[in-house]
């Protein structure tokens, strides 16, 4: 018994040596990242201040939550109709929400996440609406109305505006929490050591920064290696390093991606169209919206409905479609791979993560090719010769009417500060220009982040604030650019009637999958 107990404590020292050792790298990197994005440039400025949230409150330790979010006290009423007492399609309605504590008490400051959809679910039809903070407790969701009969308004509290300030101090405190590692192997003799964007010089470090694209990447350097014998990367683990009680701010089913109950009725009727009204007055703010289950833009390209293999076939043929980015693009090439059975895959022995991919129709012409972006990949091991930046993928190509770039990069960045999302974008919009300048008709398409399933863990490292964040700045880096077009991910996930996820389901990724082939093939009377 005394020797279980002296095996077990000295288990607990090596741990507590360890995670203390983690946290000191963490304070270290957070310093070093500090120094390394000091200098901004003024599209960087101008970027960081189109997305500057609420200021939210600072917490007490410990934390108490009787003041904090609580969607069980808040609520939603719809407004009255403006004028002539009826809804009509082109009209616009107004939700006001207010926020409440757990002591039942209104809200008197704002900084909470909050999404709202309109839906029908005997339509299959959904928008999302855009929520408005008005920085006293209460907010505003504002939605079109775009089709006739039942709409549906529902509220979610995603996360409190306490959770916020957690969520913000994490990204300043311990932007290393989620850590990556490199193995270094030359014959029998193996290291393993920490890698980073940006590491403290604590030790002798390995330079990986790309000479193309002056992206930074460094491990420190093995003992007794070369920096040149490194052979992977993968995703180290991830330390959950919460302040007394800050846990309590992101609870499944109590305060986080919690529904908001109406106060009075939830849902309205929706006439037809004022027949004096020549066109809609809708503003196409949101992407578009469903009804019986597909997509509709609002603004932009017609969506046509790819419901068969000959269709998608049909349409990509003599074409070269090149899918760069995160497991949700991953996900593109699984679902042409599935729904074309002509479309053959090759086993090129990669990572089942990361490819490199290819399948081939070589009846009609077809190749399509999935790549992942480069670190900070979170992945299992990948080889280090198959990461590859998305901006030297696209210096490679010739380009042209046949060649089509789908660019998809957001979660893996969420963890950071947003500099290092922004000067990856910057990097990679450089060389969307270029291929443009070389061949104007190569299409570009860049899906957009999207709302997931939230966890604590997935939370700290992947909260959908942090992807909102990001998604602005995706929208603003490629606004404008001719011939460059944006899957709205974000509103396809929140105006379906499926739970959020992530990788969403399949009939999400279906009408994402139409609105791309409806860039590649416009409808003939688009």
């Amino acid at each position: 018994l005394i020797l279980l107990l002296l095996i077990l404590s000295l288990f607990c020292c090596c741990c507590y040596v360890v995670s203390l050792k983690h946290q000191q790298t963490t304070l270290l990197i957070t310093s070093r990242l500090q120094q390394c994005y000091q200098q901004l440039s003024p599209e960087e400025r101008r970027l960081l201040d189109s997305i500057t949230w609420p200021e939210t409150p600072r917490l007490p330790v410990p934390i108490s939550l009787n003041t904090t979010s609580d969607p069980a006290h808040s609520t939603f009423t719809i407004l009255p109709v403006r004028a002539g007492g009826q809804w009509h399609v082109g009209d616009e309605l107004e939700a006001l929400i207010q926020i409440g504590n757990f002591q039942g008490r209104p809200k008197h400051f704002g900084g909470d996440l909050v999404i709202a959809r309109l839906h029908d679910p005997e339509l299959l039809a959904g928008v999302a609406g855009r929520v408005v903070d008005h920085l006293n407790g209460s907010y505003t969701a504002v939605f079109p109305l775009l089709w006739e009969g039942q709409a549906q308004v529902e509220v979610t509290l995603v996360h409190s505006s306490e959770a916020i300030t957690v969520l913000r101090r994490l990204t300043m405190e311990q932007p290393a929490r989620v850590y990556f590692k490199s193995l270094f192997r030359s014959g029998f003799v193996s290291e393993t050591t920490v890698c980073d964007v940006c590491l403290p010089p604590t030790q002798p470090l390995c330079n990986y920064t790309d000479l193309h694209t002056g992206e930074p990447w460094f491990c420190y350097k093995p003992k007794n290696l070369r920096c040149d014998t490194r052979i992977n990367h993968y995703k180290g683990g991830f330390m959950q390093n919460l302040m007394a009680k800050e846990d309590t701010l992101f609870q499944s089913g109590v305060n986080m991606k919690v529904s908001i109950r109406a106060s009075g009725s939830n849902n309205v009727t929706v006439l037809p169209k004022k027949q004096e009204v020549k066109s809609s007055t809708v503003k196409p703010e949101p992407a578009g919206y469903y009804y019986q289950g597909a997509w509709r833009a609002l603004g932009g390209a017609t969506v046509h409905q790819f419901n068969n293999a000959s269709a998608i076939s049909q349409c990509l043929t003599d074409k070269v479609v090149h899918l760069c980015g995160d497991s949700t693009i991953r996900q593109w090439f699984e679902h042409l791979s599935t729904v074309l059975p002509d479309l053959k895959g090759f086993n090129l022995h990669s990572s089942k993560q990361c490819g490199p991919f290819m399948a081939v129709d070589t009846a009609r012409n077809i190749l399509v090719k999935f790549h992942c972006h480069a670190s900070p990949i979170r992945s299992y091991a990948v080889s280090s010769v198959n990461l590859s930046y998305i901006a030297n993928e696209l210096d490679r190509l010739v380009g042209g009417s046949n060649t089509v770039v789908v660019i998809g990069i957001w979660s893996h960045f969420s963890t950071f500060p947003i500099e290092v999302y922004i000067r990856r974008l910057q990097s990679i919009r450089r060389a969307v220009l270029r291929l443009l300048d070389r061949a104007a008709d190569t299409l570009v398409v860049i899906r957009t982040g999207n709302l997931k399933a939230l966890t604590l863990d997935e939370t700290l490292t992947n909260s959908d604030w942090y992807s909102l964040q990001r998604d602005k700045v995706l929208r603003d880096m490629f606004k404008g650019l001719k011939n460059v077009h944006l899957v709205d991910a974000w509103d396809m996930v929140l105006a379906h009637h499926l739970p959020h996820n992530l990788h969403p389901q399949a009939p999400i990724i279906k009408n994402m999958i139409d609105v791309l082939l409806s860039y590649i093939c416009p409808p003939k009377n688009g």
